[in-house]
């Protein structure tokens, strides 16, 4: 499936009738409680003892993508462009590969520029 596709699909799915900023809220705190989900599922499994359920933890990334499909559709944008502008800032930050030293001397500038463009 590609990401417009599922883009898609996932938004049959919203409850309709909401605001635009009612949308994000309710985007930004499912992003938090899914994260959450997946966060608590590794501190069990690190801390308790528990058998780390993968099956669980790639659920929760789909709810996460479920949330984000949301969030895109009320910011009037989609996947592929927020991917891309993604890889540009991070390309412009790190043009060979991460270093300690690039991450603390960041051009923030120049990153919003990307992600304004």
């Amino acid at each position: 499936m590609d990401s417009k596709t599922y883009q898609k699909a996932a938004l049959r799915t919203e409850s309709g009738g909401h605001s635009h900023f009612s949308r994000l809220l309710h985007a930004g705190m499912g992003l938090s409680t899914e994260s959450g989900e997946f966060v608590d599922a590794l501190k069990k499994h690190i801390f308790y003892g528990k058998e780390l359920d993968e099956t669980n933890l790639k659920e929760e990334i789909g709810d996460v993508l479920w949330y984000c499909a949301i969030a895109l559709d009320v910011l009037e944008t989609d996947f592929e462009s927020v991917m891309q502008r993604n890889i540009d800032k991070l390309a412009a930050r790190y043009p060979e590969k991460f270093t300690t030293e690039k991450a603390n001397k960041r051009d923030l500038k120049k990153e919003r520029k990307i992600l304004e463009d």
